[in-house]
């Protein structure tokens, strides 16, 4: 009979986002000892951002086999999407049927945490604590934290995100400014500050396109409204995000002939964050030379810019093939069976990343309109 290749050993997860405590769960399901290192300080710290919809084929078969799927459809929302122009015209609007609703429903970043966290084992997640380097010693891998302290495990995966201190270990590749970038604003009791737009988006995602710039709203995300605004990175581009009435002022005037609905909505936020898009190119062959096994996944392993939906549902099943793998028997080594995945991974990441690649460059069109993507 046969060892799993993960028995007896002790397997460190870098990150607790989405993609790291999917492989945990995958992996401790099945009596795997896994450990997960997560830079925030606690739980309850607020991830900010957009929501997710996780896709069949993808995000929602790794959630089926962590046993998590049922879970995801009771806190998720399946939302229509609705087209407007830059006057504020509707110019197409779509429902979700009932046949549609569990397609690809959104769910709230914390939301999600939440339902994996609590599928877990106690201090399965131990919080406050980022990575800062790794290092090998003897046949184990040594980790030091931010905050001083260290740990050893005999195997590494890195979900840590684009600007993991992993990757060196695996490839030379280098993260790529894609040209665009994107403001993100959030609204709270927009009903209430924003009634115009609110009720503009008709509790769909809206999207509208014009003159070179993107908006691309979710009116219920959780308890607040929030959007991201799109275009073509400019040369120079300093903005203080400590600053929301500055950044206001240059999203209005980015956004002036636009009509005032959406001026209402830019007017009502009150946190802003932003970053230019980035992507890390999975095209060259990734260092085999590994005696002690270490791997990456998700945006540590392929990063990509949001325009196609597909960086968490391909994180996600970067989780389910590495799981299945490292619990099948038929690998002799733990090494054999992380190359097989990522030679896997390098595929289906690199048509993802093509997909992403063709979207923005629609996007940032002057004449470009929704129309293609709305299924």
């Amino acid at each position: 009979m046969q060892i799993m290749l993960l028995q007896n050993k002790k397997t460190a997860i870098a990150g607790a986002g989405p993609v790291g405590l999917t492989m945990a769960r995958l992996l401790q399901q099945n009596g795997i000892n896994v450990t997960v290192y997560e830079r925030d300080k606690d739980p309850k710290s607020r991830i900010w951002g957009g929501t997710l919809d996780l896709h069949k084929g993808s995000g929602q078969d790794a959630m089926q086999k962590a046993g998590l799927l049922d879970g995801y459809y009771e806190k998720a929302i399946p939302m229509g999407r609705i087209m407007t122009d830059h006057l504020g015209n509707v110019l197409f609007s779509k429902e979700t049927s009932e046949e549609e609703q569990y397609n690809n429903p959104e769910i709230n970043r914390n939301d999600l945490r939440t339902l994996l966290i609590s599928s877990l084992e106690k201090d399965t997640v131990v919080w406050d604590r980022k990575l800062i380097k790794i290092e090998k010693q003897k046949d184990q891998w040594i980790l030091h934290f931010e905050n001083g302290t260290v740990e050893t495990a005999d195997f590494i995966i890195g979900a840590n995100g684009g600007m993991t201190a992993i990757r060196k270990y695996l490839t030379d590749t280098e993260v790529e400014f894609t040209g665009t970038y994107m403001i993100q604003g959030e609204v709270s009791e927009p009903e209430l500050k924003c009634p115009d737009f609110y009720k503009l988006c008709d509790d769909k995602i809206l999207m509208t396109s014009y003159n070179g710039n993107s908006l691309v709203a979710n009116p219920k995300n959780s308890k607040v409204l929030s959007y991201n605004v799109i275009f073509k990175m400019p040369e120079t581009l300093e903005l203080d995000f400590q600053n929301p009435e500055r950044i206001i002022q240059y999203i209005l005037e980015r956004f002036n002939d636009w009509s005032v609905v959406y001026q209402q909505l830019f007017n009502s936020t009150s946190f802003f964050t932003g970053l230019p898009t980035k992507k890390i190119s999975v095209e060259k062959p990734w260092k085999n030379n590994r005696p002690i096994p270490i791997t990456l996944i998700g945006d540590a392993a392929h990063l990509m810019p949001p325009f196609a939906g597909q960086g968490a549902n391909i994180g996600l099943l970067d989780a389910l093939i590495l799981s299945e793998n490292l619990l099948n028997t038929d690998f002799e080594t733990i090494q054999e069976a992380v190359y097989n995945y990522e030679l896997q991974m390098q595929v289906y990441a690199a048509k993802a990343q093509e997909e992403t690649r063709i979207n923005e460059i629609e996007m940032l069109k002057k004449d470009f309109t929704f129309l293609k993507f709305v299924d």
